[in-house]
């Protein structure tokens, strides 16, 4: 099975399987995105949607963020991963989008990243997600997800990865597609010890391939 073929089959396999797909993070808001994306780096979505209710009971707007004390947003974020930096970014974060942008959380890439703790993956996450726009967002999952069955080919680097997805992918399914390869890869091909056993897509797997010539090798 050749690229095109690939990706045909397994954008054909997820429309099917998983046509509703959607981010596992909880949010009403561009703001409340941006602050769980931000949340959610190296950090399960199933910690931080048991975190956020209280800080945006607390921080329900960003000029409210803005004025929190550092310390302050720490100990409602301390539960989540390197909480220290986090709440550091979330600070300035806030005060630049208050400075900057009237509160108003940016629609697109440039404007996004000039937000402290805000890189390529979460700008294009809130892209996606929030204002529905075509974009890819290359988190861990996708970077591997995309490397083992075989979507991209020897990408070192994410914007590697999402680049060859882009290019591979129809643009009215590219932000569905990124969280098909998410959620594959949080619940199906996971990283230490796939679920071959259980995966829909195996037949166009180039990770599974090899692993049965394996097999039948030995």
């Amino acid at each position: 099975m050749n690229k095109k073929e690939r990706y045909a089959y397994i954008i054909d396999y997820f429309s099917t399987h998983n046509p509703n797909a959607k981010s596992e993070l909880q949010y009403k808001s561009a703001y409340e995105l941006l602050v769980a994306v931000i949340l959610s780096a190296q950090c399960t979505d199933k910690r931080v949607n048991m975190t956020t209710p209280l800080f945006f009971k607390q921080y329900p707007t960003p000029d409210l963020l803005a004025k929190a004390a550092i310390n302050d947003i720490y100990e409602i974020i301390k539960s989540i991963s390197y909480p220290n930096n986090k709440a550091k970014h979330l600070s300035g974060m806030a005060h630049t989008l208050m400075q900057d942008f009237n509160g108003i959380v940016p629609d697109n890439m440039e404007d996004l990243q000039k937000l402290p703790g805000v890189g390529r993956k979460t700008a294009n996450v809130v892209i996606s997600v929030f204002f529905n726009k075509a974009a890819m967002p290359v988190d861990t999952h996708v970077f591997r997800v995309a490397a083992r069955i075989g979507l991209s080919n020897q990408a070192k680097t994410p914007l590697e990865t999402e680049k060859q997805l882009v290019q591979n992918i129809p643009e009215h399914l590219l932000s569905k597609a990124h969280h098909w390869l998410i959620l594959h890869g949080r619940y199906t091909c996971v990283a230490r010890k796939p679920k071959c056993e259980t995966c829909g897509i195996t037949t166009a797997c180039k990770y599974y391939q090899n692993l049965s010539k394996k097999e039948v090798i030995s």
